[in-house]
């Protein structure tokens, strides 16, 4: 009996065997031959392309306020978020050392207008002397005139004449003293006024630097930032960089300020739109517009301010773009109580649309790779020419594909523009990519995976 029990056990563990092996041999014939694949229908659609980068926040005109004179805050007449407007008193400086200065400037140029008075008067009296040499050397000059007729004739004797002679020479001598007093007086007098000049120069910067102690908004806007308390000391920037007391933000403008890779910064342009995404306003979205975009790029200014020469091409590149936000599009934040609804430093997300493309040919972008040109011969390799690589898509012709060459244009997250080379109704080989970046080749047979396909309605809408 157990002996029929192994045979019956045998023979069922055979015929099963059997079966499987039945069950796989009909499988297998019944196999697609090729590859499997997914495909999609050329359709048309509008592309847009778009660069995406992140920053922050900022007022788009912000001033940053700094004593020029060097003291300590004795008056703080503002606090951190206070609204001020232009020409409004926002601190003051401790003026007693800058007082005594413009009193000892004062005296100074009251001395100097006294010198400049006396010069004249030194002036006037060299004047006056030389007047009166100039008469009396006039009335000699008529006497010793005639004296030397009297000589002539025999009148008066020659030590006279000479006597005549020595005094018209004392007068001359003596005019010729006055009019270097006069030029000694007009030199003296021009030295005069450039002392009070120079005085009235420095008691106009000693008044400048006293003036300066009170400090004064020079624009309307928001105290976005406090850094000084009352009672501290603060450098003045002219000695030195000077202490930043604190900041006004004009928040009726906002912008975004983002970093933008080098390998997209080429494709941004002044006036390019965007859509804004502020992490603290999550699910609204903003609009904006491109207004600037740097020439340098961070690393290249960093570089420039720390004096360094030395470059690395792996440091990251990228370059500073800003974004102006459109009212419009959050005016409706705006409240009565809360004018000024984003506050500098809010991180942002920012998606540039750089170029768009309304109704045009389109396929999915794993759709499109590369391939040695079939034209470039083999003899050219040889010379040692690099192999020339041109943009292929693969066409499903029933069972098998097409290899066709393709010119393409921009692309956004799925799709990219077809300029030339499909026709819209062509069935479009989409994955899976590793099939078709390395292993599909002209003429090959493929089949149809199911797997994953998106529906053909899908693809046509």
């Amino acid at each position: 009996m157990n002996n029929n029990k192994r045979k019956w056990w045998l023979i069922s563990l055979i015929t099963v065997v059997i079966i499987l092996i039945v069950i796989a041999y009909i499988k297998g014939r019944q196999r697609p031959k090729g590859i499997g694949v997914t495909t999609e229908l050329v359709t048309t659609r509008d592309i847009k392309e778009v660069v995406t980068a992140s920053g922050k926040i900022f007022p788009e005109n912000e001033v940053k306020i700094s004593s020029d004179v060097s003291g300590e805050i004795i008056g703080l007449y503002v606090k951190e978020g206070d609204t001020v407007k232009a020409g409004q008193l926002l601190a003051k400086i401790n003026p007693d050392s800058y007082l005594p200065s413009v009193r000892r400037g004062q005296a100074t140029v009251k001395g100097s207008r006294a010198q400049e008075l006396a010069s004249q008067s030194q002036i006037k009296m060299a004047q006056a002397q030389l007047d009166e040499v100039n008469s009396r050397l006039e009335n000699t000059r008529k006497t010793h005139n005639r004296n030397t007729k009297l000589y002539a004739d025999g009148v008066i004797s020659k030590s006279d004449l000479e006597a005549s002679q020595s005094t018209l020479d004392g007068l001359i001598a003596s005019a010729n003293s006055a009019k270097a007093a006069i030029k000694q007086a007009q030199t003296n007098a021009s030295s005069s006024q450039y002392n009070t000049q120079s005085a009235n120069a420095s008691l106009d910067e000693m008044k400048t630097s006293l003036n300066k102690t009170f400090i004064y908004a020079p624009v309307d806007g928001i105290i976005s930032s406090l850094k000084v308390e009352k009672g501290e000391r603060v450098v003045g920037t002219i000695q030195m960089s000077g202490t930043e007391m604190m900041t006004i933000a004009n928040l009726s403008a906002i912008e975004a300020q983002v970093e933008v890779s080098e390998n997209d910064i080429v494709r941004v342009h002044k006036g390019d739109s965007a859509v804004i995404e502020i992490d603290a306003f999550y699910g609204k979205k903003f609009t904006g517009v491109v207004t600037e975009i740097a020439n340098s790029s961070t690393t290249a200014s960093s570089l420039s301010t720390s004096g360094s020469t030395s470059l690395n091409s792996d440091q990251v590149t990228n370059f500073i773009v800003k974004v102006r936000l459109n009212y419009e599009s959050y005016k409706s934040l705006i409240k009565p109580d809360e004018p000024f609804p984003f506050r500098p430093g809010m991180s942002v997300s920012v998606e540039i649309n750089t170029k768009t493309e309304k109704n045009v040919l389109a396929v999915p972008i794993q759709s499109v790779t590369t391939r040695e040109n079939p034209a470039f011969s083999k003899e050219a390799l040889k010379n040692g020419k690099k192999a020339d690589l041109i943009e292929v898509a693969f066409i499903q012709k029933g069972d098998s594909v097409n290899m066709i060459p393709v010119q393409t244009g921009i692309q956004d997250d799925e799709y990219i523009y077809i300029k030339q080379g499909l026709q819209k109704g062509d069935r479009v080989v989409s994955g899976p990519y590793s099939a078709i970046s390395r292993t599909l080749k002209q003429g090959d047979k493929v089949y149809e995976d199911k797997k994953d396909k998106p529906s053909d309605t899908k693809e046509e809408k």
